[in-house]
């Protein structure tokens, strides 16, 4: 009997487009035939992680033939301790992507909808069709979130909102007292999920939520990671604090083993070395504030940013501009998955990396 594959997949799943990473730099190397590419695509640390991380991942990798601890004691002891918080309220997921997942398939059916912001972070509406529930895109302000509009598109079937805070890919940051004031609004019976992927950078400015929060609002759940500015994207680690009856349910869809043994230890030991987190945020502070000069007096408009990223209107599409400056070397990020066409996102790197790509994208405009 011959059978039609596309006859037998999940309806909700024959139209999604899968998410387009940023593109890997031997990928560059090999098409090109160049050396010494800078990737700025993926908002990943320039600094790596830190040396006590290495150190911690000889002392392991010999034991790869084992499986990792299931339960994630040891990393979950440390971010009990780090962050004054019950061990029972934390889920550890492969990245902070897998707490996305957990939460939406804890609590979507096809019967409802999810609410999150135009130009928010891509992986929210593609859980949500995946689930086969509906998506609600609320309309931006100031290219951020619009917490008024998304409280007054809640509704008798919405189970989730979506926030990130910075923002991705924008940068924009919902102020703490803002936050309050929405939580305090949101229906109880609605998870807000808090998604705090930049937390480090933002809070290095200005004050973020923590999550004491939750105990106030036993509908919001913080999820962070370490792929950020603790340096570790490579091994895919990422946490939520929720309540214990909410972490609960997420540790009942988490798959076994779903955090590896690297990387729970190169978790473990990155919360130990404060100095390395530190001056990671540095380097992203004052390499920021010389981005923003130098579209200034290029005369670029740029998003304000609280995360280790910038989008600035590159003038034209930003996906020809993206192309132009791969052969000189470097790897941006067009913004056309965003709905913001004329947008180009550059990861924040290190001085020399970011000299480069001041240096090409000058290039570009003076040929």
């Amino acid at each position: 009997m011959d059978l039609e594959i596309k006859d037998l997949i999940n309806s909700s799943i024959k139209s999604l487009t899968p998410y387009e990473p940023g593109k890997p730099i031997e990928d560059l190397e090999r098409e090109y035939g160049i050396k010494n590419a800078v990737k700025l695509a993926s908002n990943e640390s320039p600094l790596g992680p830190s040396p006590k991380v290495l150190t911690a991942l000889e002392e392991v990798i010999s034991g790869v033939h084992r499986y990792p601890d299931g339960n994630g004691f040891r990393l979950k002891e440390a971010l009990s301790s780090k962050h004054s918080v019950d061990m029972s309220v934390l889920t550890l997921g492969n990245g902070s992507n897998d707490i996305i997942e957990f939460v939406a398939r804890c609590f979507l059916s096809p019967k409802d909808n999810a609410i999150y912001s135009k130009y928010a972070f891509a992986v929210y509406p593609l859980i949500v069709q995946a689930l086969g529930a509906e998506g609600i895109e609320v309309e931006a302000k100031d290219w951020g979130h619009d917490l008024q509009s998304m409280l007054e598109a809640i509704n008798k079937d919405t189970k989730i909102v979506f926030i990130a805070n910075p923002n991705n890919p924008t940068g924009t940051f919902i102020k703490k007292n803002e936050m309050i004031r929405f939580l305090e609004k949101v229906p109880s019976q609605v998870i807000v999920l808090l998604d705090q992927a930049y937390f480090d950078y933002s809070n290095y400015e200005s004050e973020d939520v923590s999550f004491s929060l939750v105990e106030d609002f036993p509908n919001l759940v913080i999820s962070r990671t370490f792929s950020k500015a603790y340096g570790l994207a490579g091994l895919r680690v990422g946490y939520s604090v929720s309540s214990s009856n909410i972490a609960d349910y997420l540790n009942r869809v988490r798959q076994p083993f779903n955090v590896n043994s690297l990387a729970l230890a190169a978790a473990e030991s990155a919360l130990k070395d404060d100095e390395h987190l530190e001056k990671c945020l540095r380097i992203n502070k004052d390499e920021k504030e010389r981005l923003y000069k130098y579209f200034i007096s290029h005369g670029y408009d740029y998003i304000e940013s609280f995360a280790n990223f910038v989008s600035f209107d590159c003038k034209d599409n930003s996906n020809e501009v993206f192309k132009s400056l791969l052969p000189k070397g470097v790897i941006a990020r067009s913004m056309d998955i965003y709905k913001m066409p004329n947008h180009l996102r550059v990861t924040i790197g290190l001085p020399e990396e970011n000299s480069i790509f001041m240096e090409s994208l000058t290039s570009l405009n003076e040929s």
